[in-house]
């Protein structure tokens, strides 16, 4: 098998394989790969089996992440939950890994990295198994009704109701207005963690280059946004990307009226299944806020080929001095950080 490398934002074959292979998820779409070029500087390229001239059959999509602090390396792809090589054939991983490893030499990258949803043997095809996560799935093929009687009574029906009660006002939509107060919550909420915030411009690219993909969701309270989230769709299935709110209206229930909101609308157009993306396993609360959803559970695991190890500088950000002196920093520095630093991240 010959390997052939095709840059996926210029192949006008790309996105007929996106549309068309069942692994294809909203990461495989051309607006990620966009927004990722225009913020972080990413170059994208895809390998196949496909000689020119001919539909693409299957493909692997990674991004160049170069940095002075993390190091050089292909990963599939930065800052997606899980990316699936488009294969048709399980076989044929082996011969592209092959390619990868050699890759790693020529082009001096530490690693490279796959993400995908079902587990790989990475004794069988030479690869190093990275970090684990927990990925949860809803299932929307069953009735509202029935969905909603899957929904923890506690953390999600009582606080449904009581949203409504409070008739939150609700917005749904791509406006610079929803944008605002979107990226608004988000500082807020990742100055709450001690986590640096992802630029702006993330966001913003994400929604010129993903639009009708992209959905923002605000609900406020007596005008004030109170709680957002940022929802992915591709084909049948929707996914949970971000979720931001002010921890001093919580009581209200706004999240998961948000959530409900986004379960409703997605099933009245033909959604079959909500992807609550994945969950770091040192962080027990978020992976038992998904649980409550009644969402099926399963290992997500990524895998890298070559002789990197892991980039160090990446941990040392998440220190705890690092993060409570990130979490003192005024909105204009505390942006400007994530900014800067996000990119070697990926």
């Amino acid at each position: 098998m010959n390997i052939h490398v095709v840059n996926p934002l210029l192949d006008s074959r790309w996105d007929e394989l996106g549309s068309r292979h069942p692994l294809a998820s909203a990461f495989h779409q051309r607006g990620w790969l966009e927004a990722l070029e225009r913020t972080y500087g990413y170059r994208s390229f895809a390998i196949t089996s496909t000689p020119p001239g001919q539909p693409l059959a299957d493909a692997v999509v990674f991004s160049s992440v170069s940095s002075w602090i993390t190091g050089n390396r292909a990963v599939s792809l930065p800052f997606a939950d899980h990316c699936d090589a488009l294969l048709n054939d399980s076989d044929a991983m082996a011969t592209f890994v092959d390619w990868l490893r050699g890759e790693c030499t020529h082009q001096h990258w530490r690693y490279a990295e796959l993400r995908p949803r079902m587990a790989l043997d990475p004794a069988c095809l030479g690869l190093k198994q990275g970090s684990t996560y927990s990925l949860h799935e809803l299932d929307l093929d069953e009735s509202l009704e029935q969905v909603f009687r899957r929904l923890d009574k506690d953390s999600f029906q009582r606080r449904i109701r009581r949203a409504e009660k409070e008739q939150l006002a609700y917005e749904v939509g791509l406006s610079s207005e929803l944008l605002d107060a979107f990226y608004g919550l988000l500082l807020t909420t990742r100055r709450r963690h001690r986590m640096l915030p992802q630029p702006r411009a993330w966001f913003q690219n994400l929604v010129e280059c993903m639009a009708g993909s992209i959905e923002i969701r605000l609900a406020r309270k007596n005008g004030s946004p109170v709680a957002a989230l940022l929802s992915l769709r591709h084909g049948t299935t929707v996914v949970y990307k971000y979720g931001c709110s002010d921890s001093g209206f919580h009581y209200l229930g706004a999240m998961p009226f948000l959530f409900w909101r986004l379960i409703e609308e997605s099933k009245a157009r033909g959604a079959q299944r909500l992807d609550l993306g994945r969950s770091d396993l040192d962080n027990p609360g978020l992976i038992a806020f998904k649980d409550r959803f009644g969402a099926s559970k399963r290992p997500l695991t990524y895998y890298r080929c070559g002789d990197g190890q892991a980039p160090q500088g990446a941990s040392r950000w998440h220190s705890r001095p690092l993060r409570r002196l990130f979490s003192l920093l005024p909105d204009t520095a505390f942006s400007t950080a994530g900014r800067l630093l996000y990119r070697h991240l990926g």
